[in-house]
């Protein structure tokens, strides 16, 4: 499992900035305003071979009773709580506030690993900068310049270091021979992710009640349906039944997104009951930059008008468009309604995004597609796309070799992949295109 990094301050101390730096993105918005982040900001990043998750949340006012900053507070907690390692970020510039000691006294309590952040030090001596946050008895503050870089990456190695000293060892297992497909299940609270898998098990083999969040960690269930091998995983998590009775269950997304990672597909179940959502456009995109094989369920299907189900496709349509690769089924999880072709799908699914794709068939489709259309000049140069070959599989990766390739824009891309997808038959996976200019390696030309 990835470790998880949680960032967490008072309000603008700089943690939006330090997320995108860490995911090397602009995911965040980042404006000089107190308050703009509000709820929890999933992403990933990386430092050199180790891959990990970050946790954007909101300023935190730990003793706030009402209102957006106790939800916001509430958001922020829960990221404490799926967190490995909890950097807590102050600023240099201002120094040391009464802000900053409630915070510590909640982060102590917490039982997390806490590393003590000074931001905003560019430019200042460390011993000025630090001087007042030595009061907060959290031991030697990092100094860092989020806004620069300076210092993150010593950080980010630190944070690791302690993530992964806290973890148990891993047992080395010998290498399985299993052939599953792997199928993650992912959805927001109350889908019916639950339903879904005690139907394909055909029995209550997890806990599945009206009440969001009902479940907590992620557990797999080898399954056979039809002849074929799979391993379900019912994401944010499935529970046992003996630990039904535990005060609070939340809805884990760092859970969901390490299950998406170690998925071969991903079915995404949507409720037809409500509107689309913002989170659901946010795991969507996940799973796409994952690069995971997917298969759309609109579950609790049953029952709609004509006029409600019109909606739902427009819905579908205007905002989770780009997933326009996958299939998408509605289907009723509870009266088990749609199930089977939905599978099919999942089996289709997997079945393109392990397909083996031959050097010599690649290379005729790419210059079909040339000869179709060209690449656009970029001045007086026309790139040259010669010849192409796989690069990778989960998703396939199509490698195409040529001259001047860094001339091709994004729109000529798009061409490619939807010309290979339609070629190979790639339905319900993503496909990559990477370009690289140069001597092709497989001339025998000698200098």
């Amino acid at each position: 499992m990835k470790p998880v990094i949680a960032l967490i301050g008072r309000p603008n101390v700089g943690k939006s900035t330090l997320f995108n730096r860490l995911t090397r993105s602009r995911d965040a918005l980042v404006a000089d305003l107190p308050g703009l982040t509000r709820d929890r900001h999933y992403g990933e990043g990386r430092v050199g071979e180790r891959p990990f998750l970050v946790i954007d949340t909101g300023g935190f006012e730990p003793v706030a009773k009402e209102g957006i900053m106790h939800e916001m507070a509430k958001q922020t907690k829960q990221a404490v709580a799926e967190a490995d390692v909890v950097i807590f970020i102050v600023d240099g510039r201002q120094g040391l506030t009464p802000h900053d000691k409630t915070i510590t006294d909640f982060l102590r309590k917490s039982g997390r690993s806490v590393m003590l952040v000074v931001n905003k030090a560019e430019g200042m001596k460390y011993t000025m900068v630090t001087a007042d946050f030595y009061e907060l008895g959290m031991g030697d503050p990092y100094v860092i310049s989020a806004a620069h870089g300076d210092g993150v990456n010593d950080l980010v190695e630190e944070s690791l270091n302690i993530a992964f000293a806290q973890r148990p060892p891993e047992e080395e297992l010998p290498e399985s021979k299993d052939r599953s497909v792997r199928l993650a299940i992912v959805g927001r609270p109350n889908v019916g992710k639950s339903t879904l898998v005690n139907t394909l098990l055909g029995e209550e083999r997890v806990i599945a009640f009206d009440l969001p969040g009902t479940t907590r960690d992620s557990i797999e269930i080898p399954f056979e349906r039809d002849g074929k091998q799979y391993t379900l995983i019912d994401t944010a998590g499935i529970r046992r039944r003996g630990k039904v009775f535990e005060a609070i269950e939340k809805f884990s997304v760092v859970k969901t997104l390490q299950s998406i990672s170690e998925a071969n597909v991903v079915l995404l179940l949507l409720d037809a009951q409500q509107d689309i959502s913002e989170q659901d456009a946010h795991i969507a995109g996940f799973i796409l930059e994952s690069g995971r094989a997917l298969v759309v369920g609109v579950n609790k299907w049953d029952g709609l008008t004509s006029d409600r189900r019109d909606e739902i496709k427009i819905d579908l349509e205007r905002k989770l468009g780009f997933l326009s690769f996958a299939k998408t089924h509605f289907v009723s999880a509870l009266k088990s309604s749609g199930i089977g072709p939905m599978m099919k799908s999942v089996d289709g699914a997997y079945a393109a995004a392990m397909s083996n794709l031959s050097t010599p068939k690649l290379t005729r489709a790419l210059i079909e597609a040339v000869e179709h259309q060209q690449p656009r000049r970029k001045g007086s140069i026309r790139p040259k796309l010669r010849y192409a070959h796989q690069g990778g599989m989960n998703p396939p990766i199509v490698v195409i070799h040529g001259n001047a390739l860094d001339a091709i824009d994004a729109n000529y891309k798009r061409f490619l992949e939807k010309h290979f997808r339609e070629t190979f038959s790639l339905v319900g996976t993503p496909l990559r295109i990477e370009l690289r200019s140069g001597k092709n390696p497989f001339s025998r030309s000698e200098k």
